[in-house]
């Protein structure tokens, strides 16, 4: 192997050529090609980026002072005028990034930007850490047309080359306004499909591959020259139900649901212990959640509440997808749980495109699904709104509480970090109070990696991976 050198392989293929106002921007974000003016901490606060600090002029004005020295890796210079350009191009998108119509972007000063909101906007700098706003050069928009990422980021490594669906090549940019990357090339595959990118890793092709199979961890974990490191991220697994129609619009039922499941033993059984089991909606990877564990099954208890609900047994469908490995698998092993209260269970396992209009339309009755709370913004006010709100767009439950959407309507006119969390906290206790959904297991990510590799920084919200601090020995 010539040079430093690292082998990678990553779960998604960009889908439309690095377009920057697409999901292509997280694949660049995690090859660290493109940078955003902030970072993002997976507590909900964010860190500076490309700019250094920022303050809030008045409730729908936000100044940001951007890092002095910093290049594009075309050699074109940070500035205000820069800033303004590539937040301008991207909320002109025909998909602007999510959360941030109405928003404004114009140069203050050679190293400052003022960005105005059409409403008070407390988390405007959360919103700033999404991949897609990530900050090209100028350069990269004056064809009129997409916007060139091929040198025109900020990251620590550079495009080289391309093989589009299979692969990129990267290398260091010594321009780097940051630390010095300790590797010179980064050869990076895109495999879909979780079986063979291990195996590429076990046969010695590739030096770190993420998105690890559950089912490959024992095979894995004894294999010399590799080792596998397992983290938390803002995932739970949940089993959704239809709260619009019989049988579970009958909180007594949801909850002989909720009694029936031990979700402590799906969590060491169906997981092999990569994922803790849930008490409430948000996991651990948040410091201000609690530790608490969920209480164990009690089918008789569940048994009960069906009868107290009119109901001496009871039929229901319970839909899941193949895309992530471990639902089917989860399905069949709550499938015996309910039986043992008398709630016989027919099973479906579809692709997910194949599920979610008759989902969405509330056709269904019982739904798992694997979802994440901390995506596009840092800050679960939008989460909420989406999944639980009555008007949500991504509402699976069904479920409405006046309530709960007062919650986050105050959430809009709240900047103090820790008041937000409060409320976050207040919010997750009403869901579990009605019962909204049965959260089951906080899951984990997982990337396996040669012992040669050194300095992986893992990422819970996955904006990074590609870092300066990777390097290979040997």
């Amino acid at each position: 192997m010539q040079g430093r050198e690292l082998r990678v392989g990553i779960q998604f293929a960009p889908k439309a050529g690095f377009a920057i106002d697409t999901d292509d921007a997280f694949v660049l974000s995690q090859l660290g090609v493109t940078e955003t003016l902030v970072v993002a901490n997976p507590d909900g606060s964010v860190a500076p980026g490309l700019a250094v600090s920022w303050q809030r002029d008045d409730p729908r004005t936000w100044r940001f002072r951007l890092r002095e020295k910093v290049r594009f890796q075309n050699g074109e210079p940070l500035t205000g005028q820069a800033v303004a350009t590539a937040l301008t191009h991207a909320l002109s998108s025909p998909t602007p990034p999510r959360g941030l119509t109405g928003l404004t972007a114009t140069a203050s000063g050679p190293l400052e930007v003022l960005l105005r909101t059409q409403a008070p906007d407390p988390v405007l700098p959360q919103r700033l850490a999404s991949p897609n706003t990530a900050i090209l050069a100028p350069a990269a928009y004056r064809s009129g047309q997409r916007p060139e990422v091929v040198r025109t980021g900020t990251g620590p490594f550079q495009i080289t080359a391309q093989q589009p669906g299979q692969g990129v090549t990267l290398a260091r940019f010594d321009g780097y306004w940051g630390k010095h990357p300790a590797l010179d090339r980064v050869r990076v595959r895109f495999i879909k499909d979780a079986q063979a990118r291990v195996a590429a890793l076990r046969a010695g092709e590739l030096d770190l591959v993420q998105g690890v199979p559950i089912s490959q961890l024992p095979v894995l974990k004894g294999l010399d020259g590799v080792r596998v490191q397992s983290y938390e991220v803002p995932r739970v697994t949940s089993l959704y139900m239809n709260m619009s129609a019989a049988p579970f619009a009958d909180r007594r039922v949801r909850e002989a649901v909720a009694a029936a499941i031990d979700r402590r033993l799906l969590a060491e059984t169906v997981f092999s212990g990569s994922a803790k089991p849930a008490a409430q909606v948000f996991g651990p990877i948040l410091p201000w959640v609690p530790e608490a564990a969920p209480p164990g099954a009690d089918p008789e208890r569940a048994a009960r509440l069906l009868r107290e609900a009119g109901y001496s047994a009871l039929k229901v469908r319970l839909w899941t997808y193949h895309e992530r490995p471990e639902l089917p698998e989860l399905a069949t092993a709550i499938q015996g749980m309910l039986a043992k209260a008398g709630i016989k269970v027919e099973t479906r396992v579809a692709d997910y495109a194949t599920l979610e209009g008759d989902v969405l339309a509330g056709r269904y009755d019982l739904f798992l699904l694997s979802r994440s709370y901390l995506t596009d913004v840092n800050d679960l006010a939008g989460f909420l709104a989406s999944d639980f709100g009555c008007q949500g767009a991504y509402n699976l439950n069904r479920y409405c509480s006046a309530e709960l959407d007062e919650l986050v309507a105050e959430l809009r006119n709240i900047e103090d970090l820790r008041q937000r969390q409060a409320a976050f906290a207040r919010a997750a206790a009403l869901l579990a109070r009605d019962v909204a959904g049965l959260p089951l297991v906080h899951e984990q990510a997982r990337v396996a990696m040669s012992t040669r590799v050194t300095g992986f920084q893992p990422d819970p919200l996955g904006h990074r991976l590609v870092t300066p601090d990777l390097a290979v020995s040997g």
